[in-house]
């Protein structure tokens, strides 16, 4: 295992948590083992590792991406991830009115459905 790869791992552990890390785990396979090992390398190991953001700004910069381009299964992890990097429900909604504005509205309103239900399952869930 590589630095990169180990430090990724835990970047990927406390922003995701160790639930959803174990069950992307024990789902890898030989044939989707190369991906999984690219984006703990690439995305958890280099990008969310970098100290240039806070984990909270990187969150708020990935859910504008997620919804942006309408990636809905990645949006709701990441809206669950907040618990854990700080953004808060109206860090999410100002993220969202950028949103509307710079990718369209529906793509907004999309993710705010999407928020209002993942956020009201986390509260459902303390």
């Amino acid at each position: 295992m590589t630095d990169r790869h180990a430090k990724g791992m835990e970047v990927r552990r406390a922003v995701l948590g160790d639930a959803h890390v174990d069950r992307a785990e024990a789902a890898a396979s030989p044939l989707d083992a190369p991906f999984q090992r690219l984006i703990t390398e690439a995305a958890w190991g280099t990008v969310w590792a970098s100290d240039a953001l806070t984990r909270r700004e990187r969150s708020m910069v990935t859910l504008a991406l997620l919804a942006g381009l309408g990636n809905h299964e990645e949006l709701e992890l990441h809206l669950r991830a907040t618990a854990r990097t700080g953004a808060s429900a109206e860090d999410v909604m100002e993220v969202f009115q950028h949103v509307a504005i710079y990718a369209g509205v529906p793509r907004a309103n999309s993710a705010i459905r999407i928020a209002k239900r993942i956020f009201a399952e986390m509260e459902d869930n303390e």
